[in-house]
């Protein structure tokens, strides 16, 4: 009986500790949080102190707190831009690029601009899918960096945003790239080059458009291949033509020994097909 007591008591007092523990650590979350009668000054200080302790979804919510109460006011400013920004480190990027544009619309000639501008298309690179989904969000990006860099182009920034740009484009240019790929896999040969054509004019940068070249030659032989007779001369040539477009644009390229072999056999289908060697023409 004296031992069961004992072990009642030591449950109580457990009980008892963590009851205080909840209490206090209430108490304490309580009297950080803004309550009504709180000054903008006060106000902003708690939301301030959640935002240093990285609580940036509660400060979010506290900065909203103080735009509202503190317009017009150097308070109200500061936590429009911190609104922004915990928005932005809870990875919230819809809402940080808003609560951005919002503060450049309000304080256009406050010094912070620059990094609210550069914040805001960092948000929409964010939100930047893989390639095989819909790239609205990239091309937003990339329109909105090259905005800041025409804009802000001494600003330590610049290069970064460059330097995103390459990379976004990248991804479209995979995306367009892939989309070949599909037409070239069931044989709709005139609808890959189009997709293999828009990898190399609008994004001769990428590291596809060297692949697409190469891809436009094979292509090329194989459509003249399927072609009646009358059609593949033509096609023959314009395998042809992309390879010299390919020895002009990447004359160092590691494929140069892949698109040498393919440039060889479009030679010589075409010899055939001139001088007459070939069989008899095929329906395409």
């Amino acid at each position: 009986m004296i031992i069961n007591s004992q072990n009642t008591q030591s449950m109580q007092s457990k009980f008892l500790f963590i009851l205080g523990f909840l209490f206090l650590f209430t108490a304490c979350k309580n009297d950080s949080l803004i309550k009504r009668g709180d000054t903008v000054d006060v106000a902003f200080e708690k939301a301030m102190a959640m935002y240093q302790n990285e609580d940036y979804v509660d400060a979010a919510d506290a900065f909203e707190t103080v735009t509202r109460v503190g317009r017009g006011t150097e308070y109200g400013q500061e936590a429009q831009f911190y609104l922004a920004e915990s928005y932005f480190k809870s990875r919230q990027y819809l809402l940080a690029a808003s609560e951005y544009d919002r503060y450049i619309s309000y304080y256009p000639q406050d010094e912070r601009r620059v990094d609210a501008e550069f914040k805001a298309a960092l948000c929409y690179y964010h939100q930047s899918p893989r390639y095989k989904l819909d790239q609205t969000p990239t091309r937003n990006a990339i329109e909105r960096f090259q905005l800041f860099n025409n804009r802000y182009p001494d600003s330590e920034y610049v290069t970064q945003a460059a330097n995103y740009i390459d990379e976004m484009r990248n991804k479209l240019a995979h995306k367009t790239y892939e989309g070949a790929q599909f037409y070239i896999r069931t044989e709709q040969y005139e609808a890959a080059i189009i997709y293999l054509n828009q990898t190399i004019d609008r994004f001769p940068e990428s590291k596809w458009a060297a692949r697409a070249l190469v891809d436009q030659v094979e292509t090329y032989i194989a459509y003249a291949d399927n072609s009646i007779l009358s059609k593949q001369q033509e096609r023959y040539e314009k395998a042809i033509e992309a390879y010299e477009k390919f020895l002009q644009l990447f004359p160092e390229s590691d494929m140069r020994a892949e698109i040498e072999n393919l440039h060889d056999e479009a030679l010589n289908k075409l010899q055939d097909v001139v001088t007459g060697e070939e069989a008899s023409p095929e329906q395409s």
